[in-house]
């Protein structure tokens, strides 16, 4: 198998743009949208408000799941609150990364750390979860689709980045 490592054995926490001191709501212009699920795990009180309904186990879990994360994502748009928006679109994002993975790999890990963080075995994983993935990418570019957040997404990504 390849020798590939993954990248956050290299992690530099003081680059990180996006810090769990913060609070995004409060001090919403400190928030950058990033690379896809940046960001997702840190940032208050988003992370808690919406973390709270991510799962994926299975494909009811995940119709359950995303269902609440794109309502979420929905209320943000209302209120404006792109940084709420950014991240609920991000969490169903999230479900469906983490779900191929868990579908790709036993266990969802993807590395094996004993032999030099060669590729596991692809292939290997519960297919439950590629179709609990299969409903989250639906709901993802559901909330990538909308006119409001992408407009919103476009002036928060050339005003900020």
């Amino acid at each position: 198998m390849k020798s590939q490592q993954p990248s956050y054995l290299n992690f530099d926490k003081q680059q990180y743009a996006w810090k769990p001191d913060i609070d995004y709501r409060a001090h919403p212009l400190a928030y950058r949208v990033g690379k896809g699920e940046q960001g997702v795990l840190i940032c208050e009180p988003y992370k808690s408000e919406i973390g709270r309904y991510w799962r994926f186990k299975t494909e009811a879990i995940a119709e359950e799941s995303s269902d609440q994360i794109l309502a979420m994502f929905e209320d943000y748009l209302k209120a404006d609150d792109f940084v709420g928006a950014d991240m609920a679109r991000k969490y169903l994002q999230m479900g469906y990364t983490r779900a191929r993975r868990y579908a790709n790999y036993k266990g969802g890990k993807k590395y094996d750390k004993e032999r030099d963080y060669a590729l596991l075995e692809r292939g290997t994983g519960d297919m439950e979860k590629a179709a609990a993935a299969d409903v989250f990418y639906k709901r993802w570019k559901q909330a990538e689709a909308n006119t409001h957040y992408a407009a919103m997404k476009k002036q928060w990504k050339d005003e900020r980045g």
